[in-house]
């Protein structure tokens, strides 16, 4: 993995090594646009890698698999890395579970320039005295962020009507439709109790999220949809927990 991460920079400037998916999905939202994306490595294994794209408000993250020499993107493979560089040199377009569509127009590159601009310390003492380095505990927001259309059910008409949602730290909202600035609601996910599968409904691909004062009912064009759903929401309120 060394070797190939030697390589990578080489014909690859927007290839970012190790950045987790926290960190890219940071740097893409606060300084891409549009259309940014960067590669990186996987979780998943030392031949794995993960595409990230901003589309919109949001990150979409998708598999890059190294085998034999060759990459394997989407449905394409390509049999040296630099053929694979030179595919994006053409902006493809990806299309999502979700309906997404992205043109990947701007490459992140791993080195940006900086300014060398520093401020000089007045001020520096100490509010707490005896604690160690132990007693430190990092935190910081879970970002993970998802969008996509829903069918949700209304709270007091029970119909049903589509809705575009979109995730992003731990906010849940639901627009009219996908052009709409404003929120019908936003639903703040550390009141939320439970996200999991529902039966209950003369539906299939549905899920519910259990909050204090209403379980609010959603479903997906797919179970694969739905499952994705499911584990980003939950993985919010495992990450909300660990912060309690």
């Amino acid at each position: 993995m060394a070797a190939l991460s030697r390589l990578m920079p080489v014909c690859c400037r927007w290839y970012h090594s190790d950045l987790s998916r926290h960190a890219a999905e940071a740097l893409l939202l606060n300084n891409g646009v549009d259309g940014s994306y960067l590669l990186r490595n996987s979780n998943d294994g030392p031949e794995c890698f993960a595409l990230s794209v901003r589309a919109k408000d949001s990150v979409k993250h998708f598999h890059v698999t190294r085998r034999d020499n060759c990459y394997m993107f989407g449905f394409n493979e390509f049999p040296t890395l630099e053929d694979f560089v030179k595919h994006f040199a053409n902006q493809p377009l990806l299309g999502s579970d979700t309906g997404t569509l992205m043109v990947l127009k701007n490459p992140y590159p791993w080195r940006v320039e900086e300014p060398s601009i520093y401020e000089s310390v007045r001020v520096h003492t100490a509010i707490q005295t005896g604690r160690n380095e132990n007693d430190l505990v990092p935190n910081a927001p879970a970002l993970g962020t998802k969008e996509g259309y829903l069918i949700k059910q209304g709270a007091f008409v029970k119909n049903w009507k589509q809705r575009w949602f979109t995730l992003s730290r731990y906010e849940l909202k639901y627009f009219r439709d996908r052009e709409c600035d404003e929120p019908i609601r936003t639903l703040d996910l550390r009141e939320c109790s439970a996200v999991q599968f529902d039966y209950s409904q003369d539906r299939v691909n549905c899920f519910c999220l259990v909050f204090p004062e209403r379980t609010f009912y959603a479903c997906a064009k797919t179970g694969v949809e739905a499952d994705e759903w499911i584990k980003i929401l939950k993985w919010k309120l495992s990450q909300i927990r660990k912060g309690q």
